[in-house]
């Protein structure tokens, strides 16, 4: 199923200067804008899906995005023109600064934590939060996003940790009806080295940050959190995944069970925007000398 118009110029990806006029913001739109204010862009596919429990109709949803788009509330990023075939991939969405002032002016703007770094990893993280926001909430699960985390003791995102400082690409924890589990993930396109003798980020100096994280309860006392924290680590080479899990079993210590692992399609080197990943949510994650485990469940 296509959520692009099939074999589209470039041209078409240019964005409008909201000159097509105002347009009365629906229920849906308001979504729309506060999921992507939630997890940075996304793609028409995702906020077709994100909505289709009320708008059932492809093409209505399409129409309507094109009309935020003209009005201004939301933008194409450049950087979607060096997907694979861009001209055949469905179109992606950001928040303008009318777009955010529609919500501010509606007393909803928050203080969400948007993806940081490269764009495309960024765009990757955005895919695999929203993902399983959504795919969660088709399950009765709360997702209970990274802001909401750092509210609790108005910490910031990045944990110090001996003269260095662990940011996790994501923070979220899941609602389970009363039981929670909380979750920082790292999203990794292989530009990452396995290991490095510098301070820069590599697999080797992530797993141990994250060990002494969890050996240390730091993220109790930095992020004021109650339930147990998981590591969410999402591949885009199923051939990374396992070397990272190797790696884990080498530097992990008692932490290991910790470490949850799970490879996604869309982001290889051609990379384009995926379908919704159901399995972040849905299937088991694998984990370092024990068998895999669900987040379905709490």
């Amino acid at each position: 199923m296509r959520y692009g118009f099939q074999n589209r110029q470039t041209s078409d990806l240019s964005n409008s200067d909201g000159s097509a006029g105002i347009i009365r913001l629906t229920g849906r739109d308001i979504r729309w804008l506060k999921h992507i204010e939630r997890h940075g862009p996304q793609s028409s596919s995702y906020l077709h899906a994100l909505s289709k429990d009320t708008h059932r109709s492809k093409d209505t949803a399409l129409r309507q995005l094109q009309k935020l788009r003209n009005s201004g509330h939301l933008h194409l990023p450049k950087q979607q023109r060096a997907t694979y075939r861009a001209g055949f991939n469905p179109f992606i969405y950001a928040l303008t600064e009318r777009g955010k002032d529609a919500l501010h002016d509606r007393g909803m703007a928050e203080p969400t934590l948007q993806p940081h770094g490269h764009w495309v990893h960024g765009f990757m993280t955005a895919c695999a939060s929203a993902s399983i926001d959504m795919t969660a909430q088709r399950h009765n699960v709360r997702f209970i996003p990274g802001h909401k985390i750092l509210e609790i003791k108005q910490a910031p995102l990045a944990v110090p940790i001996g003269g260095r400082k662990l940011i996790p690409d994501q923070l979220f924890a899941l609602d389970y009806g009363g039981s929670y589990r909380a979750f920082a993930m790292e999203v990794d396109r292989g530009t990452e080295p396995k290991r490095s003798k510098t301070p820069r980020k590599s697999y080797v100096s992530s797993i141990r940050l994250y060990r002494h994280l969890l050996e240390r309860g730091l993220h109790r006392d930095h992020y004021g959190l109650k339930a147990n924290l998981l590591i969410l680590w999402v591949f885009s080479s199923r051939a990374n995944e396992e070397r990272f899990l190797d790696l884990v079993a080498d530097h992990a210590g008692g932490t290991a069970r910790a470490f949850l692992t799970q490879s996604v399609e869309g982001f290889q080197d051609d990379w384009r925007p995926p379908e919704l990943w159901t399995h972040l949510f849905e299937d088991p994650w694998n984990r370092a000398g024990a068998p895999p485990v669900s987040i379905e469940k709490g």
